[in-house]
């Protein structure tokens, strides 16, 4: 199994030293997100300060970008790290992109599978200079000349990662990309029961194989050397899930634990401002199913029992944060790599 690590905006040179310090560590791809700031430039200053660990974006808003944008960015960037980059895309939700990007949402599933073989489309004429014919149901690729064309490089396969929660999605995965980013809001019992017939009914739809398809996600731990320190992890967590239950898009997960009404009453008590009740109304049963919980040195060695068979490669969720809840980073590496 492989461990990956998350990496936050910062200044370069910032930037720079944690990427060889996690490369020093051992762990095998640095992700960044995309919020506050681009998910791209980081990646940049990482990719130029190493020589060996992987990057990726979990993920880039891809209805933010045209298919050309994001394919020329994903093409500068595996050329510049020597073929270390994977292109993590998501959808996000109907609000952000109509209201904050000013880009259509409609249809996302089939939106985003036709985006990714658009962009799919242009690295074949990057690399062999045919001339643009794509033409598909939300895009299309008809135009280029020399100049605008970077020509081939030594490495042009970059693996696309699609993230997702709802079967839909999943089947998206599973007809177009290379792997898929699981939410961090997920349990083993859904990742097997849902998530992974859906990536197979896509795969098959498609006619291709899953053979070398990944699955990645970031895990929630609770931890501490101390009592009082796990009980300050398992706050931060109850209120991480209770936020993200709020959020219609991870409804299904709840749903399938049984847990339909949940839902509906952490948004009235989000709407009430009432935080620290949203935190205390995720039941002991569903936090022991998605978060890891257990003494630091035995984190490593609970993620491989849980997830072996399951996952291809995990970070934690709040890795690499700065704020003191894991540092025992060599150590789980080893674990996990064992």
């Amino acid at each position: 199994m492989k461990i990956d690590t998350f990496m936050a905006p910062a200044a370069p040179a910032t930037i720079a030293a944690q990427a060889r310090a996690a490369q020093a560590q051992g762990f095998d791809c640095i992700w960044t997100f995309e919020a506050a700031s681009d998910a791209f430039l980081p990646l940049a200053h990482a990719a130029a300060a190493t020589a060996r660990i992987e990057i990726g974006t979990n993920i880039a808003v891809a209805f933010a970008r045209s298919p050309f944008a994001m394919a020329q960015i994903a093409w500068d960037l595996q050329r510049d790290s020597h073929g270390r980059f994977r292109l993590g895309l998501g959808t996000q939700v109907r609000a952000h992109i109509e209201r904050r990007f000013s880009m259509p949402f409609e249809h996302p599933a089939a939106r985003v599978t036709d985006y990714i073989r658009c962009v799919r489309a242009i690295w074949h004429t990057f690399l062999t200079g045919a001339r643009p014919d794509y033409e598909g149901p939300f895009y299309r690729f008809k135009l280029i000349n020399a100049f605008f064309n970077p020509g081939p490089i030594d490495h042009p396969r970059i693996p696309i990662y699609l993230a997702g929660v709802n079967a839909r999605m999943c089947r998206a995965a599973g007809e177009v990309a290379d792997g898929f980013h699981v939410h961090p809001m997920h349990t083993v019992e859904y990742l097997r029961e849902v998530v992974k017939p859906a990536l197979a009914d896509g795969a098959r739809a498609a006619g291709r194989s899953l053979d070398g398809f990944e699955l990645y996600a970031p895990v929630f731990i609770i931890t501490g050397e101390t009592p009082a320190e796990r009980a300050r992890m398992e706050r931060i967590v109850r209120g991480q899930i209770s936020f993200y239950g709020t959020t219609p898009s991870y409804a299904s997960v709840l749903e399938h634990h049984g847990y339909a009404e949940l839902g509906p009453r952490l948004n009235a008590l989000l709407r009430e401002g009432r935080l620290d009740d949203m935190a205390a109304a995720i039941p002991d049963a569903l936090l022991e199913k998605i978060a890891i919980i257990d003494q630091p040195g035995a984190i490593g060695r609970c993620i491989r029992e849980r997830y072996a068979g399951v996952l291809d490669r995990v970070a934690l969720y709040r890795s690499m944060g700065g704020d003191g809840d894991f540092g025992r980073f060599e150590e789980l590496v080893r674990a996990l790599h064992a």
